[in-house]
């Protein structure tokens, strides 16, 4: 179930946000990201609509999920 995220206290949702960054891994690209900036930028992504927040009511957790991920038929394809 897709969970709006407007519907989050924003204190949850800034942990929620934080604890996916964590569990996300390292990134091991040229430039060093700060945990904060991860943060930001999934932040960014939910306001886009380009991820989603989902609670899985079989295993009864919360995740963040790209909507190509979560569905990938919820994706535009431009194929200019």
């Amino acid at each position: 179930m897709i969970i709006p995220w407007q519907d989050i206290a924003p204190d949850t949702l800034e942990n929620l946000i934080s604890e996916f960054v964590l569990r996300e891994g390292t990134d091991y690209g040229e430039v060093e990201i700060s945990h904060q900036e991860k943060v930001d930028q999934i932040k960014v992504l939910l306001k886009n609509g380009e991820a989603m927040v989902v609670f899985s009511e079989l295993h009864e957790t919360v995740d963040i999920q790209t909507k190509a991920r979560f569905n990938p038929n919820l994706t535009n394809h431009n194929y200019d």
